[in-house]
């Protein structure tokens, strides 16, 4: 079994709509661990080095500037989460990019509730709560902008003990 580490950030509307103890109790319900987290305002260069080019090469320029403001209208709590196939877990707790396209029991299906297809329409953001880091390249990328070494904790948790401590 490998360990990963994911950079998750619950966005300004999880913020304002209270919902970031909801949202962290997922992720430790299912047995990853918190190895930081904090809270920050963002500002335009580095909600800009986020969200780099690439996302407008894939999705248009309008859709990286939506997601530089989205990210800059409130505070974002940052996390590095740590657990077995951790990337693959958090996006499956996290659910769709698009609300309307997420299982209930994710975090979007559950908590967030515009379609793609309506903020296309009225050229508005996808307010979907939460970023996940999308591959282990990502978090790659992420994880050392976000968070600095120092800045990470490693203790154990049950869930390390059980499935890394050998066994007599």
């Amino acid at each position: 079994m490998e360990k990963q580490r994911t950079l998750v950030l619950i966005k300004p509307d999880g913020v304002i709509r209270n919902l970031v103890g909801k949202i962290i109790m997922r992720f430790e319900d299912a047995g990853l661990k918190i190895i930081g987290m904090k809270m920050v305002w963002v500002d335009d260069e580095f909600a800009k080095k986020h969200y780099r080019e690439d996302i407008a090469k894939k999705h248009g320029e309008r859709v990286r500037k939506d997601l530089i403001k989205y990210i800059k209208e409130g505070p974002v709590v940052a996390m590095i989460l740590e657990g077995v196939d951790a990337i693959k877990v958090t996006r499956k707790i996290v659910g769709s990019t698009y609300p309307n396209e997420s299982a209930p029991g994710t975090i979007r299906g559950d908590f967030a509730h515009i379609s793609r297809d309506y903020a296309n329409a009225n050229e508005i953001s996808v307010r979907n709560l939460i970023h996940a880091s999308a591959n282990q390249e990502d978090a790659e990328i992420e994880i050392p902008l976000w968070f600095k070494e120092e800045e990470l904790h490693s203790y154990k948790t049950i869930h390390d003990i059980i499935c890394f401590e050998e066994k007599d």
